[in-house]
């Protein structure tokens, strides 16, 4: 038996994580008796290329709340208020609070901690006096867009490098996948046939 050493670049077993045989040998989760095995390979490249990328996002993600001294939900108001702007939408705390899924007071709460750290202003609503409009201070969309945004224009790079024909194909693939994995279908039905009897 091969032993998994700590550190070791080369560990059999996280080479081998995404590799449906290693994780499913039985063909308990996946039936492929039917595939070419070339097909479940190139499957499995596939799988680890996803794990890559979503440690990359990761990674970029941590480095920018670290840097920003926000957190995940903070980003991603911050994020939703820089697109409000470029767009000339006004913002308000209705509408961030369906963008984030979160409840009024769980957005007013987020909202005093951005204003606290003097990342947004509150100002009263141009058109409906009972409500506020919020948007980003200077100098912090101008922080975001260093280093969030720059860092995520490069996805705008990798995508441009595919023909149009392949974006089509990735398109298909992630709205696909997200498809598959969203958490509307039905957890506990085991069937991997879609469901059909």
């Amino acid at each position: 038996m091969q032993e998994a050493k700590s550190g070791d670049v080369s560990d059999p077993v996280s080479e081998s994580l995404y590799d449906v045989d290693s994780s499913d040998p039985r063909g308990e989760l996946v039936d492929r008796s039917g595939m070419d095995p070339e097909d479940v390979a190139q499957i499995a490249r596939l799988m680890k290329a996803h794990v890559e990328l979503r440690d990359a996002e990761r990674r970029m993600s941590d480095s920018a709340q670290k840097y920003m001294s926000l957190g995940k939900q903070e980003m991603r108001a911050l994020h939703y208020l820089i697109v409000a702007g470029n767009r000339d939408a006004i913002a308000t705390p209705g509408s961030l609070a369906a963008h984030l899924g979160i409840s009024s007071a769980s957005t007013t709460k987020l909202l005093n901690r951005l204003e606290r750290g003097r990342h947004i202003a509150r100002q009263v609503h141009p058109t409906d006096r009972r409500a506020f409009a919020i948007t980003i201070t200077p100098d912090t969309k101008r922080a975001a867009v260093e280093t969030v945004g720059r860092h995520q224009s490069k996805r705008f790079a990798a995508a441009a490098r595919l023909s149009r024909e392949e974006r089509e194909i990735v398109i298909r693939y992630l709205t696909d996948m997200a498809r598959e994995l969203s958490l509307d279908g039905d957890i506990g039905d085991d069937r991997s046939d879609g469901g059909a009897p």
